[in-house]
This record gives C-alpha cells, structure tokens and sequence, in this order.
C-alpha cells in the first residue's frame, strides 16, 4: 500500500530544515478522488487604476464568437487564443470616474456597501474565506508603481498591498527566532483582547434595544471574523516555508523588469500552494518604455497621439505580462490535481473604470484558464435596460472556484454562455 505522506514533511539534518515540494504521495487516494470531483482552483487579478484606451483593446462589436480579429492592446495574447475570452458591455453600472475602480471585483460602491449582506467583499476575500488555513496565506495583495485597490473584507476594509520584495521575503525567506516569536506574542494578546470584548460584548447585548441588538451583532460578526483570522495563522508560524531557487528580485528596476519578476513571483506563488487568491495592481513610472509623464496624464488622452501612444504601449505590455503568467503556468504540472496549474487558475484581466475619461461604462474584461471554456468575443446588451452586470461574471469565477452560492454582490445569476467543466 503506498505510503501517505505529509503534507508539510520536512527533510532535516545537521541543523537544516528543506520544505519538501507537492507530491502525490501528500494525497491519499480518498483525497485524490475528492480532487477529481472537486479540484482546487486558484485565481488571479492583474488590474490597472485607469482603465484602458478602448479602441486598441476591444475587438469590432459586430465579430462575435471565435472568428474575431484581435485588437492591437490585445496581440499579445495571440498564442493563447483558445484559452482566453474577451468581453464587451459587461460593467457594474456604476458611475463616479475614479471611485469605480474599488467595485471591480465586488460589483458594489464601497458607501452603500451596508446595503448587501456581504458588504463590498472583493472575490479575492471570498476566496480567502473558502480557502481558509488550507494555504499559508489566505491571500495575497501586490502593487507595482500603484496603489491596490480592489481588495475588501467582507466587513469593508481594504487589504493592504505588498511589493515584489515584501511578497517574496513573505512567502521564502524564514523570519528569525525574535521575529518569529514577537508574531507569536502579537496573536497572543489579540487572543486576549478579543477574549476581553466578547465578555463585555455579551454583557452590552442583554441591554440593547432590537434596533441596536443588530447593529451589534455586526460588530460581533466582525470580531468573530477577525479571531477566526488569527486562528487560522496560528499553525503557520513554526511551519518552514517552501524553498526556492529562485533569487530574491531586485526591485526598482523600473516598470518592465518589476512586473515580469511579479509575474515569475505569482506563479511561484501558485506552484508552491502559498495562497490561491491573488490581485496585482500595476501602474507606470515617469520615464519607463522612454515615456516622459505619467499614467493619470495620458489617461486624459483626448485623442492626443502622444498620449495615446503612451497608453496603447503601456497596456500592451500589462497584456504581454499576463500572457507571460500563462505560459509560465502552462510549463508547470499540477501536483494537486494533474494536467497544468493553468488549468485550474482564472486570470482576469480587468479595471473598474472603463477609460481615463472617467467613465465605467463597458469595462475591458479578460479571463483566461480556470477551465472555462474560452476562445471568444463575448458581446451583451449595449442597451441600458437589457445590461449584464459584471457581477456575473464574478458570481460565474466564485462557483468555478468551488463555492455553493448563486448570488455576489449585485450579480442577478451567472453568466450566460460562459461554461466550465
């Protein structure tokens, strides 16, 4: 009978502890037939804060299905067109320029969040809940030359972003013993600290009005979320981390370098099952690609050549960097549930703001992989009261994943016509 192995097995001596990698001896076989009827599924986020310059990225509105031509921003993902698809007219409904780029992965404006009964949680956060401690980190939240803003907890916080450094020295690089042990003190007095206001919570409930008694248990459903958190780190903190060959990248090296190292990082990330939720907000800096201004600038293009020029270059290369995670996931075989780790990751490709001109009308949506059943121009209504919400398209990401709910933030049900097996 074969040996089941451990999933954290760890090869040790003369003072040296090696995290072995995934193996299938880590899964019995009762294991590996639940994976087959369940698989474990990743997803991954790569957005930007300004949308995209539309007429480069969207395909003609009349070619519809597989026999479309790819627009410029889009070529690069030329040799992986049977593996992605591309939407038109999908958006949140949403107005406000700027303040639509939070929405992007919850459907819901951050102020009316306490209107929906998950709040404005992103589907990264989602994820995270379902994933639980099965992963080290629940999630992962990244930047390069921008601020991350689509990531929310279920109670409206914003997940702090990380950079390319801090990912890597998180997932690879063992904290020393003082610093292992000053986590383990920090869960500690959190412990307390809930401990404490769950006694004083349970006394002020008994002596609350109804109106009150819900607002309250709010609250307490926040608490209880956050010391499920520190639960579920707890085990981590003497667990080794994976070892890598990979060399700790060098940050700063401008836009290009910096986000092809993030792309080699994330699929690291997945590789090593260090998390399976994942969101990348990539921006540009002043002098990258010899361009001379910045993102917000060209955005506000009006058509200028000079800064539609600008736009176009940079977001093919946002483009040709998720085609550079594809192929690099495509090269990687799946431990967990065979074939390749792109067979059961989402890439979505997407903004919450439509163009720099502010408007969230129509926003440029890309998902790849995840076992979606791919390869076309998906084209909605254009008419207002006929209008898809992008929720859909969020709601169709999460039952992929794996979660038993048939409703996500203003979703109305899943997306028509985009199927997965």
């Amino acid at each position: 009978m074969r040996e089941i192995l451990n999933r954290r097995t760890f090869l040790r001596g003369s003072g040296v502890v090696i995290a072995l990698p995934m193996l299938e001896a880590m899964t019995s076989r009762s294991e590996a037939a639940l994976t087959k009827s369940k698989p474990v599924k990743r997803f991954v986020c790569l957005s930007n804060n300004y949308g995209v310059y539309r007429e480069s990225f969207f395909p003609a509105a009349d070619q519809v299905g597989a026999d479309y031509e790819i627009p410029e921003t889009l070529r690069p993902l030329e040799r992986h067109r049977r593996d992605f698809t591309v939407f038109s007219n999908l958006d949140h409904g949403a107005t406000g320029g700027h303040k639509g780029v939070p929405v992007l992965l919850s459907g819901v404006r951050p102020h009316v969040a306490a209107g929906y009964p998950e709040g404005n949680v992103s589907v990264d956060q989602k994820i995270a809940e379902h994933v639980g401690a099965a992963t080290r980190f629940s999630s992962l939240a990244m930047k390069v030359n921008e601020a991350n803003l689509v990531s929310f907890t279920r109670t409206g916080v914003q997940v702090p972003a990380i950079d390319l450094r801090q990912a890597y020295r998180a997932m690879f690089i063992e904290d020393d013993q003082s610093a292992r042990a000053t986590a383990t003190a920090r869960l500690k007095r959190h412990h307390s600290i809930l401990d404490v206001v769950m006694d004083e919570a349970n006394s002020v409930h008994r002596g609350l009005g109804q109106q009150d008694q819900r607002k309250f248990a709010e609250y307490l459903d926040a608490v209880r979320s956050l010391e499920k958190k520190i639960q579920q780190q707890q085990p981590w903190l003497d667990r080794p981390k994976p070892q890598t060959d990979h060399p700790e990248p060098l940050q700063g090296k401008g836009t290009e370098a910096d986000l092809r190292s993030v792309m080699e990082l994330i699929a690291l990330a997945i590789q090593t099952d260090s998390t399976r939720a994942i969101t990348l907000a990539s921006g540009f800096r002043n002098g990258d690609f010899g361009l001379s201004g910045g993102y917000h600038g060209f955005s506000h293009h009006g058509q200028r050549e000079k800064e539609v020029n600008a736009l176009k270059l940079i977001e093919r290369y946002q483009i040709t960097q998720m085609a550079y995670l594809i192929d690099l996931l495509k090269t990687k075989e799946d431990p967990i549930n065979g074939g390749t780790l792109f067979d059961h990751t989402s890439i979505l490709f997407g903004s919450g703001m439509a163009t720099g001109e502010h408007s969230t009308k129509n926003l440029p949506l890309v998902l790849a992989g995840g076992g979606f059943s791919h390869g076309e121009h998906k084209v909605y209504p254009e008419q207002s009261n006929q209008r898809v919400p992008a929720a859909n398209l969020l709601l169709s990401i999460l039952q992929n994943h794996g979660l038993e709910i048939d409703r996500f933030g203003t979703s109305n049900g899943t997306l028509t016509g985009l199927d997965w097996s």
